[in-house]
């Protein structure tokens, strides 16, 4: 039975039958599908300095967005690359996809690695979004996650799995 529909996901209750034959009631949350990008630039990479109201925090994060009602991942990579970080890629490069937090959603996140980056003319960050840009060096991604300093989890595993740090 369906508890919210938002503009970009939707809550539902749902019997469920367990692999033991038990049945239990699961609410399970269905976002729209969604991207991270690792922007490289030679030895720097492109993050962002992000406000989230959820934890009221800034954090650091890889450029990411929700896809559009029927866009591909690679389409909304590349716009989304655009929109956060002023950066278009020459080439981007698929690497897989994560599950966020399968306990109670569905939620993918494709991920992607952009190298050759060059400025866009299209540049145009959402009116709701807090976003620094900054430029880190890729030697020093490991260590910001072994500190701390870097804690979202997509951008630690889109690290892993263009960097393999």
């Amino acid at each position: 039975m369906e508890i919210f529909r938002g503009r970009r996901l939707w809550i539902e209750t749902k019997t469920i039958r367990l692999p033991s034959g038990k049945e239990r009631e699961k609410v399970i949350v269905h976002p729209s599908g969604a991207v991270a990008i690792l922007p490289l630039h030679g030895d720097r990479c492109k993050l962002l300095r992000q406000y989230r109201y959820a934890i009221d925090r800034h954090i650091i994060e890889a450029p990411a967005g929700t896809m559009e009602q029927g866009e591909d991942p690679l389409t909304t990579a590349r716009r989304e690359l655009i929109e956060e970080t002023g950066f278009a890629a020459g080439s981007i490069t698929p690497k897989g996809f994560i599950y966020t937090t399968p306990g109670f959603t569905d939620e993918m996140i494709f991920l992607f690695e952009a190298r050759d980056l060059s400025p866009s003319q299209e540049y145009g960050k959402d009116e709701d979004e807090v976003i620094e840009v900054i430029d880190v060096a890729v030697s020093d991604l490991s260590g910001m996650i072994r500190n701390g300093q870097i804690v979202d989890g997509k951008t630690i595993c889109l690290i892993q799995r263009c960097l393999g740090c």
